[in-house]
């Protein structure tokens, strides 16, 4: 890889998207973790929603912790797999109360031992709730990552440890929301606005094509 296209790119969406925040509303890591594990195939719009009206009732994990499934289901039915999420969030909620002593873990390896969290899912939490350096690859990230040139892959965690290789440490945690604003706004994943974007020059998908 280029460093120079590297150390461009990075500039640009620096440039665009000077201090990038989660579009998911939350205001502790529990509401973030939940908000995430909310987030699988759903928009960040329409969890927002769902979480401004259920986390003014609910917020803390003995709160869920002692719900039944179907009642969390009814509060966050207008949620893709709201009965599969409901499950998670209450088995998490039990485990973070026994295992955790109520506070949502800050590693990898013990927020993917919450039902329902992956490693995806696990380094969101980690970057935006305790600002540590990670690099969350969801569909966008993959896409754009992938169209760019910045990795040549079609496994996802492969993508992460490209990334990682290239990418300074300290930008690690920005980028992720780079790619997600990117993919979401201008590089979709049909009919991308290629003739608006403003990585063309740097962009291999984009070049290969003209």
């Amino acid at each position: 890889m280029n460093v120079r296209k590297v150390t461009k790119i990075i500039m640009l969406m620096e440039e665009k998207w000077p201090k990038p925040v989660t579009e998911l509303n939350y205001s502790s890591p529990f509401e973030l973790l939940l908000a995430t594990i909310l987030s699988a195939q759903s928009t960040d719009k329409q969890v927002n929603k769902v979480t401004k009206r259920l986390f003014k009732k609910y917020n803390q994990p003995g709160d869920f912790a002692e719900m039944k499934k179907d009642e969390l289901a009814q509060e966050i039915n207008s949620i893709g797999l709201y009965r599969n999420k409901s499950k998670f969030i209450i088995e998490s909620s039990q485990l973070i109360l026994k295992e955790f002593k109520g506070k949502v873990p800050d590693t990898r390896k013990e927020l993917m031992r919450l039902p329902g969290v992956g490693r995806k899912t696990a380094n969101v939490i980690l970057a935006s709730a305790f600002q540590k350096n990670a690099i969350a690859v969801d569909t966008h990230v993959f896409r754009v990552a992938n169209r760019l040139g910045l990795v040549k892959t079609d496994k996802v965690v492969e993508v992460e440890k490209q990334l990682m290789n290239i990418i300074p440490e300290e930008k690690w945690s920005d980028l992720h929301h780079w790619l997600i604003f990117l993919g979401r706004r201008i590089c979709k994943a049909r009919n991308p606005h290629c003739n608006k974007c403003f990585l063309q020059d740097y962009c291999e998908y984009y070049n290969s094509s003209k």
